[in-house]
């Protein structure tokens, strides 16, 4: 397949190159002047239609429509839907959840904003961990199960300002989770009763609560986040809405260069067998793992579906034997990637200039990308098992 060479220019600045690799927590001012030259390879990446199409001429001008926010209502700046503005400061939380088939089924799952994918380990067929990145926190009745985290998903909580909540890790996080522009919670949530071994037993309440069974009694969120002194509105590292978004469907052929149809997706994830296949009568992109639709066992076995579908090529570094691992999601050079809407795709960009910094995600003429209100679901790929990704 052709190379395409891309330019990122960060948000309307050119960006500088990230000099450090994982884990330098240094970050580097953008030089204004710089332009950075992308030229991802496609290595193999199975993809139907890769020709793509070019935006159709609209013809006559079309009277624009008016975005109305009823009073008291915002965009939300995870999902750009109608909220009540009484969460407009409030910070979002991101939680890691056990992805094995054990810990299954989920709950709470599907009423995150933002899901990222990421391999947790290469160890176990590379099993894949869940971080629900979620604005309106305070109504959580059970979310879970909890696991523990790895530095990728501290940095990357980061970049919203997220309260990272988990269940321990290996001793490689500490360097990160003691970084002062992180706030976490480890281990200590509710424990319920069921039926499984003590590992997955572990959700996420708002409110305190009591296991019927053993008496025991857990704080909730919001005691917990009072007991730990942390803000519950945007600190001083808060850089702002991450996405930019539209309020009004994106259909990628007719505003950017290089769209093509993807319907089904096939993630290089062995052990979950990860899968997204689009719903035409929604519009969404349903999640599949196991061989088997998902669904949310605390929302009515609703799906976990999504608007937005962002898939981030990148290489990491394997600690040691058991396979703990650190995305280098800080290197100097753009990484590659697709954006899928509306059963289209289109190829991306995308780099992160410093550990809490926000990831800059491109077109391939340099221009931020742009969501569609709703859900987003995000996956960084190893880039060892990149040509094994496939888009149909």
């Amino acid at each position: 397949m052709k190379k395409r060479s891309y330019k990122l220019f960060g948000l309307g600045l050119a960006l500088a190159l990230v000099l450090s690799a994982c884990g330098d927590s240094e970050e580097q001012k953008p030089d204004n002047q710089q332009v950075v030259e992308l030229n991802p390879a496609q290595d193999g990446v199975e993809v139907s239609n890769p020709g793509g199409t070019t935006p159709a001429d609209s013809g006559e001008p079309e009277e624009e429509e008016q975005d109305v926010i009823p009073e008291g209502m915002y965009r939300s700046e995870l999902s750009n839907e109608i909220i009540s503005k009484d969460l407009e400061n409030l910070r979002p939380i991101a939680v890691m959840v056990d992805n094995e088939i054990t810990a299954l089924p989920h709950y709470g799952t599907s009423e995150a904003d933002i899901v990222y994918e990421m391999m947790n380990s290469t160890a176990n067929g590379r099993i894949t961990r869940l971080m629900c990145v979620m604005k309106d926190w305070k109504h959580i009745k059970q979310l879970g199960s909890i696991r523990s985290t790895r530095p990728t998903n501290v940095m990357v909580a980061a970049e919203y300002n997220a309260i990272l909540i988990h269940d321990g890790g290996p001793y490689y996080i500490y360097d990160y989770i003691n970084k002062d522009y992180t706030d976490n919670l480890s281990s200590g949530f509710g424990r319920f009763p069921n039926g499984k071994s003590m590992e997955y037993t572990e959700y996420v309440t708002y409110d305190t609560y009591k296991n019927p069974e053993t008496g025991a009694v857990y704080d909730g969120l919001q005691a917990r986040i009072d007991k730990a002194g942390y803000s519950e509105t945007y600190t001083s590292n808060y850089e702002g809405p991450h996405f930019q978004f539209t309020w009004k469907d994106q259909i990628l052929s007719k505003t950017v260069n290089g769209a093509f149809e993807v319907r089904d997706v096939k993630l290089p994830f062995p052990h979950n067998q990860s899968e997204l296949h689009y719903n035409g009568d929604t519009k969404l992109y349903e999640y599949y793992e196991y061989g088997k639709k998902y669904e949310d066992a605390g929302n009515n076995n609703a799906p976990l579906a999504f608007k937005n579908v962002i898939i981030m090529k990148c290489s990491f570094h394997q600690y040691d034997a058991k396979g703990y691992l650190i995305y280098n999601i800080l290197v100097g050079q753009p990484w590659e990637g697709y954006l899928l809407q509306s059963g289209e795709a289109v190829k991306i960009g995308w780099q992160k200039l410093g550990e809490k910094a926000q990831t800059i995600y491109t077109y391939e003429d340099g221009t931020p990308i742009t969501l569609n209100t709703g859900k987003t679901y995000i996956a960084i790929v190893p880039d060892d098992s990149w040509n094994t990704l496939e888009l149909k």
